[in-house]
Formats: C-alpha cells, structure tokens, sequence
C-alpha cells in the first residue's frame, strides 16, 4: 500500500515518519487564497482539496496501473483568534504585528484532515475528512524576541505565523489539546480515519 502525504509541510512528514509511515510527498498546488470561510471550515476543506487535487492526479496517472491500494493525505491548518483565520503572514511586519497582538493571548490551531483510499479494482474513491481543534496559550516575548523570531524566516513559512517544535517553541505556554494538531497532523485523529477506511495503523509500519 503506497502512503502519499499531499503536503510540502517537514512538520507532517517528520510526524508520520516519527510513527513508523515513510511516505511519498507530493505536493497539491491549490490555491489557498481562492477558498473562503470560517476558520474550522477553511482547515478543512482545503484539506480536502489538496487531498482530492492529488488523488485526481494519481489516478490519471498510468504508472499506477499495475499499483495496489494507494492512501492520500491532505491537511490544511488555520489559526483562529477572535473568529477570524489566520494563515502565513503576508510578510515580515505582518508577522511582527500579529505576534505583538498574540503575545500572552490564545487561539484555536485548527487542522483539516482528509484521507482518500484509491484502488485501482474501483473506479470510486472513498473519502473521510475530519477536524481536529486545539487551543494555544502564547507566551509574552519581547519585541526584540519578537523581531529575532521573525529575522529568522520561520514565522513567515506556517499557518499562524508560529511553530511549536522549532524555535517558535520558545513563545509557546502551553496546548489544551493534540499537540499533534498544532503541528500539523492529529495521529489519533488519522488513526479514527484509518480505522473508519478498514486500514489497521501498524499495516503502514515501514519494516
């Protein structure tokens, strides 16, 4: 069974890693800015169009012919605070300022998931999406933390402007909630998925 993670994020792909999932990465392309709503349904339904975008993809493909089952994931992430999303700051004031207003505040890191079982003995793809939701409680760094923080790039790279492992580590209070879904990727939510599917997790365990 052929793994593929529909993401270019090094946060997903070292969490299924991590999990025993080697997975192909193919990358979506979807526009995000073309897709509108309220945060949880944003993260969600651009999970699945990435999910969908790539799955399209494969199944036209001819090297596939003779594959067996293949498994797309896609997920998407969308910070709320205030009801309003947030995703990658549009630059770097645009990162300063956010995490000036965010400092000693929490938000809602919200995470799409979609998965989508291809076979090639079917011409239907069975989908399940989901949303995992988690709050983050900042910490209260500095404007000069602050202005490091964002010299560094990382900021201007992730949903939220901030990220939990690396160095936006260092900013973060606390999580009530999947730690997992800050960083990306729920893998109690997937498991659910998986199980819903019919697939048993250690079936995707690299040997």
């Amino acid at each position: 069974m052929r793994f593929v993670l529909a993401s270019a994020s090094p946060a997903r792909l070292g969490l299924l890693q991590a999990a025993g999932v080697e997975p192909e990465v193919v990358v979506s392309g979807v526009d995000e800015d073309t897709v509108s709503g309220p945060p949880g349904e944003l993260a969600l339904v651009l999970a699945e169009h990435k999910a969908r975008a790539v799955a399209d993809r494969l199944a036209l493909t001819d090297d596939n012919a003779s594959s067996g089952p293949i498994l797309v994931l896609g997920c998407d992430s969308v910070l709320e605070r205030q009801g309003v999303a947030f995703g990658k700051p549009a630059d770097a004031a645009d990162a300063v300022a956010r995490w000036r207003d965010m400092r000693g505040q929490e938000g809602i890191l919200h995470t799409g998931h979609c998965l989508i079982s291809l076979s090639q003995q079917s011409a239907d793809h069975r989908s399940i999406s989901a949303l995992a939701s988690a709050t983050v409680r900042f910490g209260s760094p500095s404007d000069a933390e602050i202005e490091a923080y964002v010299a560094t790039g990382e900021p201007l790279r992730v949903a939220g402007g901030f990220t939990l492992d690396r160095l936006g580590g260092w900013f973060v209070d606390g999580i009530d909630g999947d730690p997992g879904t800050v960083l990306g990727l729920s893998l109690p939510l997937l498991r659910r998925l998986l199980v819903d599917l019919g697939i048993e997790v250690p079936s995707l365990w690299s040997p």
